[in-house]
């Protein structure tokens, strides 16, 4: 048997918003954006990484149809705290990353540090995930 990660949920109270980091800030694709009327209006919008389209994130409004209203608030403060999980972000140059980044308006919370496996740096999206840049001293 195979398993292969395709998509990871985000959520996030605004896709027009998220759209704009993902696509504007961090240079994402957008890959579906697709509304559902037989749900009610649902959109479906994914974003991924440039030159890695088996891997897509959901960026996910929690809101009926996918949850009820009270949970979808609860939901977005765990959110806003930096406790629904994280990410990493895999680069050859987390300083020239940094930077670019940076100057495309993401806002950073640890620059650029390096560590016993290589060279990371973390910021958070406008909705509060957390994202690690990583640049590794030992390739794969």
């Amino acid at each position: 048997m195979r398993l292969r990660l395709t998509h990871a949920n985000l959520w996030v109270p605004d896709q027009d918003e998220a759209l704009d980091f993902y696509v504007g800030k961090l240079g994402m694709e957008v890959r579906e954006d697709v509304s559902m009327p037989e749900m009610n209006g649902y959109r479906w919008l994914t974003v991924g990484p440039p030159g890695q389209p088996e891997v897509s994130f959901i960026l996910n409004v929690p809101r009926p149809p996918v949850v009820d209203d009270g949970t979808g608030d609860q939901v977005l403060e765990l959110v806003a705290k930096g406790t629904a999980g994280g990410f990493h972000l895999e680069t050859d140059d987390c300083r020239g990353a940094y930077e670019q980044l940076s100057g495309a308006g993401v806002e950073f919370v640890e620059e650029p540090e390096e560590r016993p496996y290589g060279i990371d740096a973390m910021f958070r999206d406008p909705f509060g995930h957390r994202f690690r840049l990583v640049q590794t001293f030992v390739r794969r």
